[in-house]
């Protein structure tokens, strides 16, 4: 698998632009919708907060469950295929949110959009990598995490523009891009498929899916039903079940939705770990951020979403010079040093901010600090948990450390709810700013360990691998 001749670099450049404005529009969704949750609790007067939290919720869910059967039927069946699949589905099911005429159609809706999610991102980087020689896919990796950042950066403050003018607009705003992605992507891109003669393991897919569903949805709901409720037991009953019987399936059939082979290379298995312990802290970070500034600084939504915008900016300008320098000095060396710095922007949070609002000599250089270890790390996590495999196994790796870091998220969000509870103080966000730190530097040692390893291409062939 080799990039495009030069005599089709515009061509190249067309397919480089579509794949990410597919993840930037994928990741500012996440942000944006974040931000228009008041609005929408206006718009569903009768809702209460459980009611409303499925709009976020399902969304987390169904995208987390769908990662991992995704990436590897986009290996087998074609990553065009399902980038394309999914950015078309994502942007109608975001017209359905818009005209959504109640609150049980906008979650059903937000669903569906987690669908379209779920199959463009794994496929996303298994279509950019191929892009760039072995050389330069550190600065591949810097640009796809740089649109994460760069998304996490804009949502804030764009959101609070769109939700002047209504909630649908935080969906509407999809529409456009999505449209013109599709199009240009239907010609720009290259078809790029595993050659298998093995039928992908359609059971095995649902299994899976229902399991990492139901281990999300014990960790999303747990503060709001309660953890000892039974709902919460059920679940997390049946995600552990899950998980056996997905070991089960990977290691009897011919062509598994994850693969053994893959889950015993050291720095894949590393990647994926330290992937989940940044992102709780990751996620922690993003929600604890919100309400501090809203809740206990008593800032607009605006303000706050602008307040918020100079950490992740510093992340997605940092991101590619973050690849560059890991494909110099390794994964594993840069990543713990993003990794400490984005816990000393949390240790800084939890002895520098006070009840008197002092943006500018406490919140902001935090910020800033957070923002850059995040722009050094996040894409030393995506190489060290995709670089290792074989290019034809790019979307199942991409695919995997995702569904990790949907995981943590899921968790960081959590540790914040019930850190909180109804009645945030100072005392209880100095707590989740120090959970962000040790949660960046659990993630950052993990990352240390897989010191050694190089960007050798480790060969998984299926059955045979196993």
């Amino acid at each position: 698998m080799t990039p495009p001749e030069s005599g089709t670099s515009s061509r190249r450049g067309w397919s480089i632009a579509v794949v990410l404005t597919g993840v930037f529009v994928s990741s500012l969704d996440l942000f944006i919708v974040n931000i228009a949750f008041p609005d929408l609790a206006r718009s569903f007067p009768s809702a209460d907060l459980s009611d409303l939290s499925w709009v976020l919720s399902v969304y987390a869910i169904t995208f987390a469950a769908l990662l991992a059967p995704a990436g590897r039927w986009a290996d087998q069946s074609g990553r065009k295929r399902a980038f394309l699949a999914g950015l078309a589905l994502f942007t109608v099911a975001s017209a359905l949110c818009a005209a959504a005429p109640s609150l049980g159609w906008l979650v059903a809706a937000r669903a569906l959009q987690a669908v379209g999610g779920g199959l463009m991102l794994p496929s996303s980087l298994g279509l950019l990598l191929p892009l760039f020689p072995p050389e330069k896919r550190g600065a591949a990796l810097g640009l796809w995490s740089a649109m994460g950042g760069a998304a996490a950066a804009l949502g804030p403050p764009v959101g609070g523009l769109l939700v002047d003018a209504g909630w649908e607009w935080v969906f509407l705003v999809n529409l456009p891009v999505g449209v013109a992605g599709v199009l240009l992507g239907g010609w720009a891109l290259r078809e790029v498929r595993e050659a298998s003669p093995d039928s992908p393991d359609v059971l095995g897919a649902v299994v899976l899916a229902l399991t990492v569903g139901a281990l999300v949805a014990a960790i999303v709901q747990g503060e709001t039903w309660g953890w000892t409720d039974g709902r919460v037991i059920g679940l997390a009953a049946g995600g552990v079940a899950g998980i056996v019987l997905s070991a089960l399936r990977a290691v009897r059939h011919p062509a598994p939705v994850i693969e053994p082979a893959i889950l015993r290379i050291r720095a894949v298995a590393l990647a994926n770990l330290a992937t989940m312990l940044f992102f709780a802290g990751f996620g922690a970070m993003i929600l604890g951020s919100v309400l501090f500034l809203t809740e206990l600084w008593q800032h607009s939504v605006l303000r706050a979403g602008l307040e918020i915008a100079p950490g992740p900016l510093m992340a997605a300008v940092c991101a590619v010079p973050g690849g560059l320098l890991a494909t110099k000095y390794g994964n594993h060396l840069v990543g713990f040093v993003g990794s400490v710095l984005f816990a000393g922007g949390g240790v800084l949070w939890a002895t520098a901010t006070a009840l008197d609002p002092a943006y500018a000599s406490t919140f902001l250089p935090a910020g800033i600090i957070a923002g850059i270890g995040s722009g050094l790390a996040l894409p030393c996590l995506s190489g060290a948990a995709t670089l290792p495999l074989p290019p034809e196994r790019f979307a199942t790796g991409t695919a995997m450390v995702s569904m990790c870091r949907q995981i943590g998220l899921a968790l960081g969000a959590a540790v914040v709810a019930a850190v909180m509870g109804s009645h945030p103080d100072l005392g209880a966000f100095h707590a989740v700013w120090y959970f962000m730190a040790a949660c960046g530097l659990a993630g950052g040692i993990a990352l240390l360990a897989i010191r050694g390893t190089g960007p050798h291409l480790v060969p998984v062939t299926g059955a045979a691998a196993r």
